[in-house]
């Protein structure tokens, strides 16, 4: 089991950048694909952004390409999600997700954390 604690949400102008990180902790953290969902009030969990384990492949959902960028650092079993250009539809909570393989969707994600959240003035 994968124990996941992000960081580094908080309220952020529109057109602001913000980076979260994500630690992992667990024998097999760094051989696993990471990544981030989010949700908004109101609406389902998206997809936001994957890496695979070696940080080579990566997949991003249409409406953050171009403007966020997800890393990994395996010496730290950390992954962050750099957001730059923020727009108040980025506003909700970000969770951080570990699977077995990279990922698109919610039903292949095997642990989740527990949520930071992310807001965006207008």
């Amino acid at each position: 089991q994968v124990q996941l604690v992000e960081s580094g949400g908080g309220l952020v102008q529109a057109g602001g950048s913000l980076r979260l990180s994500c630690a992992a902790s667990g024998r097999t953290a760094s051989s696993l694909a990471m990544g981030w969902f989010r949700q908004a009030p109101g609406k389902e969990r998206e997809f936001v952004a994957t890496v695979n384990w070696s940080g080579g492949t990566t997949s991003y959902a249409n409406s953050v390409k171009g403007r966020f960028s997800i890393s990994r650092d395996n010496a730290k079993n950390t992954v962050y999600l750099k957001m730059n250009s923020l727009k108040h539809e980025d506003t909700a909570i970000y969770y951080c997700a570990a699977a077995y393989g990279i990922f698109t969707t919610p039903g292949g994600v095997a642990s989740w954390g527990q949520g930071t959240p992310v807001t965006v003035s207008s």
